[in-house]
């Protein structure tokens, strides 16, 4: 089937020929000029085209970069995301987007972004709205950041049984992808920035081939099949010296 082509893009700055922009104007069609050449132009043109039209859903959370690993913190409103983003940034940490987080969907990743009307914003109960960018620096905020990892803030409930060992993997589906997620209740006196940075990093590793739960297990594993062992070795020479000792009774 044959379609019109939109536009016609010339590389290397080349001079388009007469007959062509005649033809152009014609048939109503775009002459579009770079300086890049075509083996990098095809590649750049290629991406740039992926994350315009890459499907894009918008999500309420937080988001931020935390040792190289987006972090989306999701949670219902006034569960103290934005605090708890402050408080990484404090650390180090970068901010990428508050309250509204635009996420696209762009190969085998999904990217998220803050809205241009409220990037380096962030709301504070109590305070208002905050430039983080003039408050802490250029290196405090960036544009967009791939999400690894989404923590589910959630008032704690002593009806609810949370998870110690860290064995059962869970994951939140955003446009047809899914993400590993964790939830962490709130308590008063638990420092959520610090359990944020160690869940980057424990999901870092866990990305890298290396799971800490799944070793305590395996170690658990073998330490119980050990005694089991140890047990039976004891009952058989326990057993062994009862025959012994019938053994000379009888004689």
């Amino acid at each position: 089937m044959e379609k019109p082509i939109p536009a016609l893009i010339l590389t290397r700055s080349l001079e388009p020929f007469p007959e062509l922009m005649e033809m152009a104007v014609k048939h109503k069609r775009t002459i579009l000029r770079s300086k890049e050449d075509t083996s990098l132009f095809i590649p750049n043109f290629t991406d740039w085209l992926k994350a315009r039209l890459s499907p894009r859903i918008t999500r309420h959370g937080v988001l931020v970069d935390v040792y190289g690993e987006g972090v989306l913190l999701m949670g219902e409103s006034g569960v103290g995301k934005s605090e708890t983003a402050v408080e990484l940034v404090k650390r180090g940490h970068r901010l990428v987007a508050d309250d509204a987080v635009e996420i696209r969907h762009i190969g085998t990743r999904l990217v998220g972004s803050a809205p241009e009307l409220i990037r380096h914003y962030i709301e504070l109960r109590g305070i208002g709205v905050v430039d983080i960018q003039q408050l802490f620096g250029m290196s405090a905020v960036r544009e967009d950041q791939d999400i690894n990892l989404v923590v589910n803030l959630e008032q704690w409930n002593d009806q609810v049984f949370y998870d110690r060992l860290g064995t059962n993997e869970e994951f939140t589906t955003i446009l047809d992808m899914k993400i590993p997620a964790i939830t962490i209740p709130i308590k008063p006196g638990r420092n959520l920035a610090i359990i944020v940075e160690v869940a980057a990093m424990n999901n870092r590793h866990k990305r890298m081939g290396y799971n800490a739960a799944q070793e305590f297990a395996k170690q658990l594993d073998a330490h119980f099949e050990q005694m089991m062992l140890s047990s039976q070795l004891d009952a058989a020479d326990d057993y062994d010296e009862y025959e012994s000792l019938s053994g000379e009774e009888e004689e």
